[in-house]
């Protein structure tokens, strides 16, 4: 059992969210808590640097990613021995999600120093936000693995997950991550953002086949996937409604039994008689 008062003057390490893209997305409490820390571990020294000077503020940096971050561990327990404050950035983001960090916030936490993250930027909740897809309950995966047999095989545990879930991905693994999240999961439906907060943004919103033929392979990119719809989901329409809107959209009748069958997780025959009713 360990509890922390996080502004007891005891030396802290501040995770320091910064933009994502548009620079104005920076708070008034990272740019002052950048100007405060003695010390910046940061993931991208250049990236940082560059932000540092549009802010007018110079701090040592120090070179710490998911390569170095380990042998960083007893660096940062010096400093903080030294009574030196201590400020973690990735490049873009908020540090942690899915971003170096981890490693020197658990050796702060297990040695008594206090940990402060910040509010800020962080590319997941606008996309969220902005999918029309149901918000909550969700779960954050993060990056699928980049060979397609080991992605696959996450999916499949995800398979059957009723929330919605939100990955990273970026622009030269979106096409084959999208073909096994369809083969895996089917066509539902998905949201994905490119270019969060940036000039170029573009969010994308439809079946995975449909945005799978209009997508724009440049940038990072999040993708917000529908959770997994059982028989005990409830639906607003029912199912002579549901098969109706797949017919009225052009679909044949073979494919709108088949799809609305799997979306609700009902035998075709099911699905086929009551159609068959509805012709006569």
């Amino acid at each position: 059992m360990q509890s922390q008062k996080s502004y007891n003057e005891t030396q802290t390490v501040y995770l320091i969210p910064t933009p994502i893209g548009n620079l104005e997305d920076i708070t008034l409490r990272s740019i002052n808590t950048l100007k405060m820390v003695d010390i910046i571990f940061s993931e991208d020294t250049r990236e940082t640097s560059l932000l540092l000077k549009n802010l007018n503020i110079h701090k040592p940096l120090i070179s710490s990613h998911n390569f170095n971050e380990l042998n960083n561990i007893n660096k940062l327990l010096n400093y903080l021995a030294d009574g030196k404050n201590i400020g973690i950035v990735t490049d873009r983001g908020t540090p942690i999600i899915s971003d170096p960090g981890y490693e020197l916030v658990k050796a702060a936490i297990q040695n008594n120093y206090n940990v402060v993250g910040l509010p800020g930027p962080t590319a997941f909740v606008p996309a969220l936000i902005t999918s029309g897809i149901a918000p909550q309950p969700f779960l954050f995966y993060g990056f699928l693995n980049n060979k397609s047999n080991r992605r696959k095989k996450e999916l499949e545990k995800l398979k059957e997950y009723p929330f919605t879930i939100i990955f990273y991905e970026s622009p030269h693994r979106i096409e084959k991550t999208l073909n096994d999240i369809l083969e895996i999961m089917g066509n539902r439906q998905i949201s994905i953002s490119r270019e969060i907060s940036k000039k170029y943004e573009e969010i994308y919103r439809g079946s995975i086949k449909e945005v799978i033929k209009q997508i724009n392979l440049k940038g990072e990119m999040v993708l917000v996937l529908e959770g997994h719809k059982s028989s005990n989901d409830s639906f607003s329409c029912s199912i002579e409604e549901h098969l109706r809107k797949y017919l009225d959209e052009g679909l044949d009748s073979k494919e709108a039994i088949k799809k609305v069958a799997k979306e609700r997780n009902i035998a075709k025959n099911e699905v086929y008689q009551i159609y068959h009713r509805g012709e006569k």
